[in-house]
């Protein structure tokens, strides 16, 4: 474990009944680092993001972001620890079908409390820079995954969490979408110094990640690489 670490995962057990999902997993992740996560399926990689975002609490083991305890917070302060902080995507974007595309990736921040003009104005700059500007008045139906899904990454960064946490945020795509998808998502995440958990099965979408961390059997292991700059991540 690092000593700068952002967010940091240490032990972590989680079983559901009778089934251990986590098995003295951790895992640590700096400001601006993008991880990948990688495993067959049922290895426990959601639930480790899950317990990383404070969505699931560990049977034992800790998670603390910004030398804060997120395991020994109530209901509430998570919920406004994954509000506030943290950005999520996943694997069917999970748009809300009612509400324009516009006003998806607005929501986070009226939640929040921010007046409509100005979360819409915040938001269309996001769409902007995701290259959906065109579909902001369509709703979700009306568009296509691709498109849906770069919505879903505009909705998760609009609140410039700290934190974003990806699950298989390609996994519905062709590989052409999938491919404009994560350039998209790291690009503006590295832009914006944002943190990335990124769990995937998929090795061409672990490439975009400084490092990988290899989940087995609930637990993990981590997979050094050397950055851009040459040093060692």
């Amino acid at each position: 474990m690092t000593t700068d670490a952002l967010l940091v995962g240490t032990d972590l057990h989680k079983a559901y009944g009778p089934t251990p999902a986590l098995a003295g997993a951790s895992l640590s992740l700096r400001a601006g680092e993008i991880v990948a996560v990688m495993g067959p399926s049922g290895s426990g990689k959601s639930t480790l993001l899950h317990c990383l975002a404070g969505i699931v609490a560990p049977d034992t083991g800790s998670v603390t972001y910004a030398g804060r305890a997120v395991d020994r917070m109530s209901d509430v302060e998570r919920s406004a620890l994954r509000r506030a902080d943290f950005g999520f995507i996943f694997q069917f974007g999970q748009l809300v079908p009612e509400l324009t595309c516009l006003e998806n990736v607005a929501l986070p921040l009226r939640l929040d409390g921010m007046k409509r003009r100005a979360a819409e104005a915040r938001a269309a700059d996001w769409l902007v820079q995701l290259e959906v500007s065109d579909v902001a008045h369509k709703l979700p139906g009306q568009i296509s995954g691709g498109q849906g899904q770069r919505v879903a990454v505009a909705r998760s960064l609009v609140t410039r969490p700290a934190v974003i946490f990806a699950d298989e945020p390609t996994g519905a795509l062709d590989s052409l979408n999938g491919e404009k998808v994560m350039q998209l998502l790291t690009t503006a995440a590295r832009d914006t110094r944002a943190a990335v958990v990124l769990v995937t099965h998929e090795p061409r979408v672990a490439a975009y990640a400084d490092r990988e961390v290899v989940v087995r059997d609930g637990a993990a292991r981590d997979l050094t690489r050397v950055d851009v700059a040459g040093r060692a991540a």
